[in-house]
């Protein structure tokens, strides 16, 4: 059989005859048949098939006796649960397009939003600056709750199951704006009561992300607070930490703090030690995240397979620069005696913020992916040192330069990690993945801009490189973490594993075959070997290419006030 097109067949009318049940029917929508099952538990792999009917799997194991309208022959295949994709900025690529292309083509099947910022609640004055600093994707908001953008994504049509937290960052806009100053009571019961709102809007928890302005300027006992009022109705935690370089050990007793005091479970977004000083740290950080799990806290974490993170030139610039927002910050670096401060600050080491100008080690290890204007798009892709160079001025003066002609913080690929600690976190057993990327397609308007390449091969690339290649995990341990782990800190039913009673987010992939593609200098590059996908049931990859549904739901957390508890995960 050819590995790479397996066989999808609609049996004749004799066949069904002679296989089915009364009536002459199928007695299951799908059969994937003589798959290595890996059931998301960590367990190893069966040998057996997968039945499906609606949106749920209805039996895993031997099933010879039932046919399917659908037959899949999985020989040779790993046969597991959708992956979850536990930190995704496809919040706006896919109000642009919702088949989800670049997650799917590796088999996430939810997307989860939320690190900081989310798409409501919104006021109007936030509304407006919304559509005011959209990028290459234009779009109207037609909605001001978090619950009410999830539902609007859906009813769109989108190819994967979605859910999110509710951003510290857009409660403390809601009420605070851009301000440098804690809330006054009155503010924080506010900002409590919007938490509160998109809990039982089915928000997962509260996420927050620490180095940027005006998340920068939350003290502990806000992010108590808040994570307090999500924990009242069974959310959790997690946090883009205050910091992941210089700062990194005490950063993560703050995370371990927050969720002692708030009683919550508790995760780290993409847990790094960025800039080589810092490197040695992360076996202490191990231990940390240890003895709390050890304490009895609910301490866990996420990554991407990389060693380059990715955000914009803000993370080169002090907070107090970007102190009112965009418009203040671009207004403040038009100013020489500003200019000259920033400048310093920019080039001197400190604890005080996270410096990635610094942490990158050099200007030739800053790449720029993504520009607002089309004036400056042919940049695209060049290291801050290039275009210094190419302009004749300092790589300094250049990002400060590039913020304000781009009106934008720039989108900026920065090389900070090592590869021996990628490869120790991944062997982490509470250890799970996300892209902190969009979901793109390599076609129409995602080509304005250039991307990390995680966007494209995260999830492959575990899979490919660490799993197949260099065995860091072995397959059935890489497949918990990619499913069952985060839907069970997450507290998500009836996902992440194949079991009956499960919905049917189901993937089969080529273990041997499977690879990320996408690089720095072409990131725009599917990943291949994954052949089908289904999302609830519905097919949405057939060998290895979109069919076009969009089945994705609203995955909704346990504070939601809707129907059931069942009915909220299948919401």
């Amino acid at each position: 059989m050819n590995r790479h097109k397996t066989r999808i067949a609609l049996l004749p009318a004799l066949a069904l005859l002679a296989a089915c049940g009364a009536g002459g029917t199928p007695e299951y929508d799908v059969v994937i048949r003589n798959g290595t099952i890996y059931d998301g538990s960590g367990n190893p792999p069966i040998r057996g098939d997968v039945a499906i009917e609606g949106d749920s799997i209805v039996a895993v194991g031997d099933i010879r006796g039932g046919r399917g309208e659908i037959e899949i022959d999985a020989t040779g295949m790993a046969v597991t649960p959708g992956f979850i994709n536990m930190l995704s900025w496809a919040n706006v690529s896919l109000i642009e397009d919702g088949r989800s292309q670049s997650d799917i083509r590796q088999g996430v099947t939810l997307e989860i939003f939320g690190e900081g910022s989310s798409m409501g609640p919104l006021n109007e004055e936030m509304k407006r600056q919304m559509v005011e600093r959209q990028g290459d994707i234009k779009y109207d908001v037609a909605w001001t709750t978090l619950g009410e953008y999830l539902d609007h994504l859906v009813e769109r049509g989108v190819s994967t199951n979605v859910a999110s937290f509710v951003g510290a960052t857009t409660v403390r806009i809601h009420e605070i704006g851009y301000e440098d100053r804690p809330p006054t009571p009155e503010e924080l019961e506010r900002m409590k009561d919007l938490v509160r709102q998109a809990m039982e809007e089915g928000a997962l928890g509260v996420g927050s992300s620490l180095i940027y302005a005006p998340a920068f300027y939350a003290r502990t006992d806000e992010l108590v607070a808040l994570a307090s009022a999500a924990g009242e109705y069974g959310g959790m935690y997690i946090s883009h930490m205050r910091s992941e370089g210089n700062r990194l050990l005490e950063a993560v007793d703050e995370v371990i703090e927050i969720a002692r005091r708030a009683n919550v479970p508790a995760e780290i977004y993409h847990l790094k030690a960025a800039g080589e000083s810092n490197w040695g740290k992360i076996d202490e950080v191990i231990e940390k995240i240890e003895a709390a799990r050890a304490e009895g806290l609910r301490i866990t974490a996420d990554m991407y397979t990389y060693t380059a993170a990715s955000t914009g030139l803000d993370a080169t610039m002090p907070p107090w620069v970007q102190e009112g927002g965009h418009e203040a910050w671009v207004r403040r670096l038009q100013d020489p005696e500003i200019r000259r401060r920033v400048a310093r600050e920019m080039r001197t080491p400190t604890d005080a913020w996270e410096n990635f100008y610094l942490a990158a080690g050099s200007p030739d290890r800053i790449l720029l992916v993504g520009f607002r204007q089309d004036s400056l798009k042919y940049l695209t892709g060049k290291t801050l040192a290039e275009v210094a160079a190419m302009r004749g001025t300092d790589p300094v003066e250049t990002a400060m330069d590039l913020v304000v002609q781009d009106d934008s913080d720039v989108s900026t690929v920065y090389f900070l990690m090592s590869e021996e600690n990628v490869r120790k976190q991944i062997a982490l057993p509470w250890m799970s993945f996300g892209s902190d990327a969009g979901s793109l397609a390599n076609e129409g308007v995602f080509l304005r801009s250039s991307t990390h390449p995680r966007a494209y091969g995260n999830f492959a690339r575990l899979l490919g490189k660490y799993v197949r290649d260099e065995q860091v995990i072995p397959l059935h341990e890489a497949v918990r973490k990619l499913s069952a782990l985060p839907a069970e800190n997450l507290g998500i039913q009836r996902r992440g594993r194949l079991a009956p009673g499960y919905f049917a987010d189901v993937v089969v992939f080529d273990p041997i075959a499977i690879r990320d593609n996408a690089t720095f200098e072409e990131p725009h590059q599917y990943a291949t070997g994954v052949l089908h996908v289904f999302v609830n049931g519905v097919q949405v990859l057939r060998d290895g290419e979109h069919t076009g549904a969009t089945p994705g739901r609203v995955v909704r957390g346990p504070g939601w006030k809707g129907r059931s508890s069942v009915a909220t995960a299948a919401r």
